[in-house]
């Protein structure tokens, strides 16, 4: 058994290589032996969003508080609540953070592959990709 006291950990800001905006992740989860789950409590400004990405074993986010956006490539913008949960697939680019005008938070969650990688990540999306989402998180998702 290992206990992690709340104590001893501390929020870090997201690295402005994977994320655009303010964004502050606190971890919960780390990959310890034979476990290859990793999981965060991240935390998102209004208009802050991650880079695309992929996950070799795939991604499960639950959105916690707020109203946030998330998209894979190629397919719509959609809008996302407290409750919702998104499956990513393994290998599907993607992204996702908060709207515009309100903060998200979401816990992510995903696998290791053997090597021990959970994340690969891409280019920054750009103002104009973010700038087709919608503008007021009233859309129906």
């Amino acid at each position: 058994m290992r206990i992690t006291r709340s104590s001893r950990q501390e929020t870090g800001r997201g690295p402005s290589d994977w994320f655009t905006g303010m964004v502050y992740v606190d971890p919960m989860a780390e990959q310890y032996g034979p476990s290859r789950l990793a999981a965060s409590n991240v935390h998102f400004t209004p208009g802050a969003r991650t880079a695309w990405h992929t996950h070799p074993k795939g991604q499960t986010i639950v959105v916690t508080e707020g109203i946030g956006l998330c998209q894979r490539r190629g397919g719509p913008i959609e809008v996302i609540r407290p409750g919702d949960r998104v499956f990513f697939e393994p290998g599907e680019d993607h992204w996702h953070g908060a709207t515009p005008n309100r903060f998200m938070t979401h816990i992510a969650m995903q696998q290791a592959d053997d090597e021990g990688n959970v994340v690969t990540w891409g280019p920054h999306v750009t103002d104009e990709e973010y700038a087709a989402a919608p503008t007021d998180g009233r859309e129906e998702a």
